[in-house]
């Protein structure tokens, strides 16, 4: 009689549990965030020239950028180059004292990636790869779609999947959205129309004698289910999330006809078919010369498709569960460079930069982090890649002890450990200020 009643009580628990019920009748918290939209603004994002304005550092500083703009907070000022970011400031939070102190582009990325010191002999995983890891095929991600994509191109500095290995590697698009088709690798050709893809697919079934005699063979059915599951793909609803023809004129126009723009689009439809992280990868941020001129184009681009995609999410209901970040490896030098070659360009700063990120039950209308008067130097609160790294795991519901497989045998942490890994002076921990009360 003990025994029933005891398994019947276990059983009762198990089934609460799944529910999302403790035992005791309360709700189980489960992590806000399901996905990642990750922009990454390959070269650096000049900090002065968007979300840290110092407009009495000066003409050297500042350069044309010296009329900074209130946002829709109260106190918040960005530059006057992102007018429509300005007005949804409350989504968002602006990290004004990230530091790494490293200015070279692969480490640098290194470290922004992986949210980890480079260590000889040891590739650390990315943060797609990671979460791939854990929300991915291995998590109970079932999308037809892969778990880590990259709009457009790789990222190329440095080994993303690191020693997880290339099933943990994003899956590179190509191409440009902005056009019609967009041709994406593997997935939607240039040039083939859909129906001829349906008369290939009848001619190829056509000529397969071996496999019609052949169809109990377990080999031949495994090769046949992968054909279904690549055609799945190609001709169903997963091939249709890169077709921009599906969604309304006025709506694609809001985000930019520009590739830029059109990347943001085919994020949020891959964000509503579940894939858990998104890289949009925007090469152009190093500008070493022709800093302004290049600025002048890529800042409207960046404010319209950004904006754009928050406000979108937040329509869609779904910015609460997407986490949007926006970063490069470091930032821009604050004095503009105008001796010769440079000519008014801005060089590599990792000493004191800023990022942006939104959603995910991360709190917006808040700024973390403060620098000096001219941005050199971050005089409150720094924060290190392992910091913001640290955070975003969290909000997806990835343990910071949950250990990863070396090919050697050994298990490492998600993340570096406070007073082992890294000094105790070099870790503000998690982003406590603007995350959900409760998190840890």
């Amino acid at each position: 009689m003990n025994y029933i009643f005891t398994t019947g009580l276990r059983a009762a628990a198990a089934a609460l549990f799944c529910l999302g019920v403790s035992a005791a009748g309360a709700e189980e918290k489960k992590p806000p965030a399901k996905a990642v939209i990750q922009i990454w603004l390959a070269g650096g994002l000049s900090q002065l020239d968007t979300f840290d304005p110092k407009p009495n550092a000066g003409q050297d500083y500042c350069g044309p950028y010296n009329k900074p703009i209130p946002t829709n907070v109260e106190g918040i000022q960005i530059s006057q180059m992102l007018p429509l970011l300005a007005k949804q400031a409350d989504k968002y939070v602006i990290l004004r004292g990230i530091t790494h102190n490293n200015n070279g582009h692969e480490t640098a990325a290194c470290l922004v990636q992986t949210g980890r010191k480079p260590v000889e002999g040891l590739m650390f995983p990315g943060v797609s790869s990671v979460i791939s890891y854990f929300k991915g095929y291995n998590g109970g991600y079932t999308g037809m779609l892969p778990p880590n994509i990259i709009i457009t191109a790789p990222l190329g500095r440095f080994s993303e999947a690191g020693f997880l290995g290339s099933r943990y590697k994003s899956f590179a698009t190509g191409s440009d959205p902005s056009k019609q088709p967009f041709a994406v690798e593997g997935i939607i050709s240039e040039k083939i129309t859909l129906e001829r893809q349906h008369d290939r697919r009848e001619l190829l079934k056509s000529l397969d004698t071996f496999g019609r005699e052949m169809n109990q063979d377990p080999a031949v059915k495994a090769i046949d289910a992968c054909q279904e599951q690549a055609y799945a793909v190609i001709l169903g609803d997963a091939g249709k999330a890169f077709d921009l023809a599906e969604e309304k004129k006025e709506l694609r126009e809001k985000y930019g006809l520009n590739k830029f723009g059109q990347s943001c689009l085919v994020a949020r439809r891959l964000v509503e078919r579940g894939v858990p992280f998104i890289t949009i990868n925007v090469p152009g941020w190093d500008t070493h010369k022709d800093h302004f001129q290049e600025m002048s184009r890529k800042l409207p681009e960046l404010d319209k498709g950004l904006a754009a995609l928050l406000q979108d999410l937040a329509d869609r209901k779904l910015l609460d569960s997407t986490i949007v970040w926006v970063t490069g490896e470091f930032g821009h030098t604050p004095k503009i460079q105008m001796e010769s070659p440079w000519n008014g360009g801005r060089g590599h700063y990792g000493k004191a930069f800023s990022s942006l990120i939104a959603g995910g039950g991360f709190r917006g209308g808040k700024v973390v982090g403060k620098t000096d008067e001219r941005g050199e130097n971050v005089v409150e609160r720094p924060i290190y890649p392992w910091d913001l790294t640290g955070s975003i795991y969290i909000l997806m519901g990835i343990d910071l002890n949950s250990q990863m497989p070396h090919p050697d045998g050994r298990s490492i942490a998600v993340s570096p450990l406070p007073g082992k890994e890294i000094p105790e002076k070099e870790t503000g921990g998690i982003l406590k200020e603007v995350m959900p009360d409760g998190a840890k």
